[in-house]
């Protein structure tokens, strides 16, 4: 699977705050046998946020967007704003998963404004600006990505996978 993964932060798009959820989310895709096509900072602004995500899904340059960072209270928190303004179908499950294994551990997953969505072929994931929380939450997801790819590429393999959970 072909992964892009867009940071953002304002500190680290001036280039006063070295860019760790990125890298770290990285490493765990490659982890899980994934390819990272594209990586990209973004300052907390909804065009830019915006027109990275178009650019990569217009261009087919992968199957999944992360983004890291931007998802919380703060005031320049627009990350979610920004997808919402991209997606042209929402996939509520995926952040709810994540909300609900972050509240194992921590009582401030309840702060997250995460969302996901699908723009033509592609899937766009929020994920948290810490890197922890950004590669706990990845995890979560990580293991229905796959089914959800092949899905989005109408693989006709796709449904085969769901007669045998039937069994």
């Amino acid at each position: 699977m072909r992964v892009a993964i867009l940071t953002v932060s304002d500190r680290s798009f001036r280039g006063e705050r070295p860019d760790i959820s990125g890298p770290a989310l990285e490493q765990a895709v490659v982890e899980s046998g994934w390819q990272v096509v594209a990586k990209a900072i973004a300052p907390d602004e909804i065009p830019q946020i915006r027109d990275q995500l178009i650019r990569w899904v217009e261009t087919g340059i992968a199957d999944i967007i992360l983004t890291t960072g931007g998802t919380g209270f703060s005031g320049r928190d627009v990350t979610p704003e920004a997808t919402a303004a991209v997606i042209q179908r929402p996939a509520p499950g995926l952040p709810e998963a994540m909300r609900q294994a972050s509240l194992q551990i921590t009582p401030h997953a309840m702060l997250s404004r995460a969302i996901a969505g699908i723009r033509g072929r592609t899937l766009i994931i929020n994920l948290p600006g810490s890197s922890r929380a950004a590669v706990e939450n990845f995890a979560v997801v990580a293991p229905v990505l796959p089914h959800a790819v092949q899905l989005l590429g109408d693989d006709p393999n796709a449904e085969a996978s769901h007669s045998l959970l039937e069994l």
